[in-house]
């Protein structure tokens, strides 16, 4: 079961998310359980792979504003870097940015 306690562990800043939720406990762990369940970084990795980087800017942008509104930091770093990254349409090797985001969703899917 998903507890503030160990997305505070898992290095989230969990009163921020918190306090962006009115204080809501409830609905922050459902937002953040939602994250959880997302589909989208595949989406990107698919796109860099192709490199398709415009379709992949927008997906990282969209990532980057989900996870970091629910202060999810360990995701939100590398995904802030290679939205930066795409926003300028640099092609270069997103490979470790990518193991990286990937890495800590599964840490986050397996609290």
């Amino acid at each position: 079961m998903l507890t503030m306690d160990k997305l505070r562990e898992y290095g989230a800043d969990a009163d921020e998310g918190l306090m962006r939720c009115m204080d809501n406990e409830a609905f922050y762990l459902m937002l953040v359980q939602k994250a959880m369940e997302d589909e989208k970084l595949v989406q990107l990795e698919q796109q860099l792979e192709e490199k398709a980087f415009e379709a992949a800017f927008e997906t990282a942008h969209a990532l980057k504003g989900m996870y970091a509104n629910l202060s999810l930091t360990p995701l939100t770093e590398p995904v802030s870097e290679m939205t930066e990254l795409l926003r300028k349409r640099t092609d270069t090797d997103y490979s470790e940015l990518m193991e990286e985001a990937k890495t800590q969703f599964a840490k986050l899917r397996s609290l």
